[in-house]
């Protein structure tokens, strides 16, 4: 496996064609890799496609041209070497924590005995070793996101793709999060692919963040970052990262949109 390109995408388009309107042209010409082990967000006004690229690297929607390539597989449907969290932590209500991180286990019907284990650390990695047997609706937002991670990263994926996860958090718990999926990061050695709107999170997090033009999802630019890694909250605050908040939020400005 070439693991300069984990992740492979090239002449990349997306159209949707429904029957009673006209087609929607989501993405044009998307090409770039990611390299094993690497951090990569993806930014750009909202319609612009972030979401749809996540799906089809996931599995869950269909290229319409081009090459999609992950772990050095094709994509042609849901593959066991990626996870995906999603926008809302999405955990079943009537499951406990500990259940509820367990279902891709059943799904794939993995050896649930040595899989609870692994549960159980990725629990305790995260901060919620004793709440193994609560309900979602007992936790925070904060809380029941960091369980959808351990759901995502149960049945150890070549690569976890993230959709505006922190979204929904408050300012303080979403720069928690975003200290604690570095660490995680970190300690999984996961490759992460990761949408977000707020420009400043991508490059607190990220290796290289895409940017993508408005409707149809163009790549703008592939900005490094090059930030000294581990990080504090204090580089989002940094004159280096805010030289690179200025030149992505530049392509908005330009193109007529403000992004957060």
């Amino acid at each position: 496996m070439d693991e300069d390109r984990w992740i492979e995408v090239d002449g990349l388009h997306k159209i949707y064609r429904p029957r009673r309107s006209r087609p929607t042209h989501a993405l044009s010409d998307i090409t770039f890799t990611v390299r094993r082990g690497e951090f990569v967000s993806v930014v750009g006004p909202s319609g612009c496609g972030k979401t749809t690229l996540l799906k089809i690297l996931a599995g869950i929607v269909p290229r319409s041209e081009g090459t999609v390539r992950v772990a050095d597989r094709d994509v042609t449907g849901p593959l066991p070497e990626v996870g995906m969290v999603f926008q809302a932590a999405t955990l079943l209500p009537w499951r406990t924590i500990l259940q509820n991180v367990m279902v891709p286990v059943e799904v794939r019907k993995l050896d649930t005995r040595v899989y609870r284990e692994r549960a159980k650390r990725l629990l305790g990695m995260v901060g919620l070793d004793g709440f193994e047997g609560t309900y979602p609706h007992e936790l925070s937002g904060g809380m029941q996101q960091r369980a959808g991670i351990c759901r995502a990263l149960v049945h150890d994926p070549a690569v976890l793709l993230m959709d505006e996860p922190f979204g929904a958090l408050d300012a303080m718990t979403r720069e928690y999060m975003n200290v604690e999926l570095l660490r995680i990061w970190r300690e999984s050695g996961q490759t992460v692919v990761f949408v977000t709107h707020s420009i400043p999170e991508a490059v607190f997090l990220s290796d290289r963040v895409v940017v993508l033009s408005p409707r149809p999802g163009r790549i703008a630019e592939i900005v490094d970052i090059g930030l000294d890694r581990p990080r504090a909250l204090a580089a989002m605050a940094s004159d280096r990262a805010g030289v690179h908040v200025a030149r992505i939020r530049a392509h908005f400005s330009i193109a007529g949109v403000i992004d957060s």
